[in-house]
């Protein structure tokens, strides 16, 4: 029996990272031919997958390496990465969505400070540590916030077949299965606020089949942490 994902090619954007290369991993799993893309210092980086991905080197927020890496791709997998003040986010959110095919599930991560709707209820100490870290890190130009605000935003507004995974705090280990999610950052499923990196990338590998996603901003969480657990029974 073929893999789930044999015959279709997926390209993942910032392929180098700790979750995109868990991504890669997931989708060479399911049998998608996969495109890689990284910044070329990093490339080094996926020396693990040589003769089983093609790379592409390149800043992400450059539309003209974009292009090339998404040509004939039937989904894009991006991890929108708010690094320094040349607005890489929303640079990389927007040429993938110039550049993907017409009908490719865009599949993009980020973190909860996202809002979709503004219905999402944050804990005061969450909304304290964003505001602090957001600030001095802007100022420190290493990360922009706001800029991931901004890629969303243009996201939200497309009419491609769009899904954004807003991901809780990360942490290394064995995979726990595929993460629960809630439409809501304040839902009580997400009050652990704990998921494991591959099982992050597992989720946004698997929305690519998953037309209940589409145009969703799922906040997720481990499917084995306590809150998931205590409301497993909750509707999604």
């Amino acid at each position: 029996m073929e893999p789930i994902g044999s015959g279709k090619k997926v390209c993942v954007v910032g392929a180098s990272g700790k979750l995109g290369r868990y991504m890669v991993r997931h989708a060479l799993d399911r049998g998608y031919e996969v495109v890689g893309v990284c910044r070329e210092r990093s490339v080094t980086k996926l020396a693990g997958f040589e003769g089983l991905i093609t790379v592409i080197p390149g800043d992400t927020n450059t539309p003209a390496i974009i292009a090339r890496a998404v040509r004939g791709c039937d989904a894009v997998l991006t991890v929108l990465v708010p690094w320094g003040r040349k607005r890489y986010a929303s640079g990389t959110a927007q040429a993938v969505l110039d550049h993907a095919r017409e009908d490719a599930r865009l599949v993009f991560s980020c973190g909860w400070h996202i809002t979709r709707d503004g219905k999402d209820v944050y804990p005061r100490a969450f909304k304290l540590y964003a505001a602090v870290f957001g600030r001095l890190a802007k100022i420190a130009g290493v990360v922009d916030v706001d800029d991931q605000v901004e890629a969303c935003r243009r996201i939200f507004a497309s009419d491609t077949r769009w899904t954004v995974v807003r991901g809780s705090d990360l942490e290394e280990g064995e995979s726990q299965g595929l993460p629960v999610w809630s439409r809501h950052v304040g839902d009580p499923i997400l009050a652990s606020n704990l998921t494991r990196r591959v099982d992050y990338a597992r989720f946004m590998v698997e929305a690519v089949e998953d037309d209940d996603l589409v145009h969703e901003a799922p906040a997720i969480v481990g499917r084995l942490t306590p809150s998931a657990l205590a409301h497993a029974g909750d509707p999604a």
